[in-house]
């Protein structure tokens, strides 16, 4: 039998250990889902929208120690609704492939059905568009589109798949994939660092993506510095997980709008070193700590991405590499003796860290305080859970309330989009079969992408689904206080919701409600109980406590 273009792309993501794929099914690649059935180990997960279809495969794509997530969708409508996760994976640093169909070849510039120019269409948000024009080309395609994927600055790949090659026959051998290049610190660079912190007495270390793709010996190194040089660590945002909230050196979660009395205290570094960290708005409190382009402290930048590295901030100390690398030469060193007023320093950060996740909040007459259940939480969610969130003020309490541990995974969309949190959740229970996954999500996300609960039925994964319901836009009402203080407001945000008990028994998930802080703690009991399908546990949250760390000002609607 003749190996067709269909078959030698199937086999080369076989070859490119590729086990799921996500997608929603589509016209225009018909032969590659037909020949994915005579190629064992691949998965093909069936999703309800292609925004779905690519968080999961963003999601996958962090799950898998730099190796590409892997989404497939049809030309037109398809990708352009599975842009969100493009852009997600672009500004996350996430590797991903996205396979999408396209329209004959030979009506290419005709304006054919659904036809688009997607090296235009997707130039700003992947980091490369190649497209299979003749046979030859589909296995060495495939093998550079992982390659530029999983290196350097990680991201999002777009290979072109036209609908009419995929039955003509395969010429050129399968390509294997590429080793990646590991770039290392130079040890001129090791000995500049390991001065700048033994002189430094207030450093502040930020640990952000690049460290997530180590495996716990990575999380394990860091701990090791942390303690014999005596130094703070602050995840940063969207990567709680990469330092134990209970752990004395833990310096602080560097979120987007750090809480005033922890970047007060930061503020004090007299050195900064981004570890693993590629910086954004997000981090750095609008581009104020460090302030661009010239920081207000000396500033080391550890990326793997020479390119990356200096593109917004001046750097007096630029490393391109592996962080991990950098961990292991730091630790080859003689750590110095730690001065007091070092010591000083990490105990004070950690102080107001552990003031501020301490278990207190204020009792709502309009709902339940969502402090409440975040912290409450912390009881119920196992050791090596996956926890994803979505975009909003609900997720605010997660990050004050919810103790992170290096052992737990945690996925959301960096860039803030919304929809994320329900399938990632789906991607994490099929990763890491026999672990929990738990998403957080508000009423707004929910709607977006909350039918993906139908794929988790439908592949037999029971991630909890934690639903924060305070009839509106939150995030967005609260932008609106701080512009347009004593404007009216509501008619732009709020929401009439269905029933979600009966919405999430309709897809044949559990589901129950929680009303009143009495009901969490035998509410979660239950739900977390439920093993065998989705759960979805609906929680009427105060619309007055409009964040973890403020209050609505305006009156609620009659």
């Amino acid at each position: 039998m003749t190996r067709t273009v269909g078959r030698i792309l199937a086999e080369s993501l076989a070859a490119h250990d590729v086990d799921l794929i996500y997608c929603v099914p589509g016209e225009s690649y018909l032969g590659l889902t037909d020949a994915l059935t005579d190629v064992p180990g691949i998965r093909l997960v069936v999703c309800r929208h292609e925004g779905g279809a690519g968080f999961m495969a963003a999601a996958d794509g962090r799950m898998r120690d730099g190796r590409a997530g892997v989404a497939l969708v049809s030309r037109g409508p398809g990708v352009t609704n599975a842009m969100i996760a493009l852009h997600t994976a672009y500004h996350d640093a996430t590797p991903l492939v996205m396979l999408i169909g396209h329209v004959e070849r030979k009506d290419v510039g005709r304006l054919a059905l659904q036809e688009q120019n997607y090296s235009r269409l997707l130039s700003d948000v992947t980091k490369g568009v190649f497209e299979v024009i003749q046979p030859i080309q589909a296995s060495e395609v495939i093998a550079r589109a992982f390659h530029l994927a999983q290196s350097g600055t990680p991201g999002p790949v777009a290979v072109i798949l036209p609908e009419d090659i995929f039955d003509e026959p395969a010429e050129g051998p399968l390509v294997q994939p590429r080793a990646l290049p590991l770039p290392g610190p130079r040890p001129e660079d090791l000995d500049r660092l390991a001065e700048m912190l033994a002189n430094a007495e207030r450093p502040l270390v930020l640990v952000g993506g690049a460290m997530a793709t180590g495996g716990a010996a990575a999380l394990a190194d860091l701990n090791r510095l942390a303690e014999a040089w005596t130094l703070p660590i602050s995840p940063t945002h969207r990567r709680p997980h990469l330092f134990d909230a209970h752990h004395p050196n833990y310096g602080g979660y560097m979120g987007i709008r750090v809480p005033r009395p922890l970047i007060e205290e930061m503020k004090k570094a007299d050195l900064m070193v981004c570890l693993g960290e590629r910086l954004s708005d997000s981090i750095s409190q609008s581009y104020t700590f460090p302030a661009a382009p010239d920081p207000q402290l000396p500033l080391v930048q550890v990326w793997p991405d020479a390119n990356e590295i200096g593109r917004v901030w001046r750097v007096d100390l630029p490393i391109a590499a592996d962080p991990h690398a950098v961990i292991r030469g730091l630790l080859a060193r003689n750590a110095p003796e730690a001065s007091e007023a070092r010591r000083r320093w990490v105990k004070g950060l950690n102080t107001i860290h552990r003031e501020l996740l301490a278990p207190e909040w204020d009792r709502m007459e309009d709902g339940v305080n969502f402090a409440a259940v975040c912290a409450a939480m912390a009881r119920h969610i196992p050791a090596d859970a996956a926890v994803t969130s979505d975009a909003g003020n609900f997720s605010s309490f997660l990050h004050r309330y919810f103790p992170f541990r290096q052992t737990q995974m945690f996925l959301a969309s960096n860039v803030g989009a919304m929809g994320s949190a329900v399938p990632m959740a789906v991607a994490a229970a099929l990763r890491r079969p026999g672990k929990r996954a738990v998403a957080f999500v508000g009423d707004g996300g929910i709607l977006m992408t909350g039918n993906e609960i139908a794929t988790a039925m439908r592949e037999g994964v029971a991630p909890v689904v934690i639903l924060s319901d305070n009839s509106g836009y939150g995030t967005i009402g609260m932008h609106h206080e701080g512009r347009y203080p004593g404007r009216p407001y509501d008619q732009a945000t709020r929401l009439v919701n269905p029933d979600f008990v009966a919405w999430a028994q309709s897809f044949g998930a559990a589901a129950f409600a929680i009303r009143t802080e009495e009901e969490i703690e035998p509410v979660l009991s239950e739900a977390f109980a439920v093993t065998d399908r989705p759960v979805v546990v609906h929680v009427k949250s105060s619309a007055v406590q409009a964040s973890a760390w403020r209050k609505r000002t305006m009156p609620l609607p009659a």
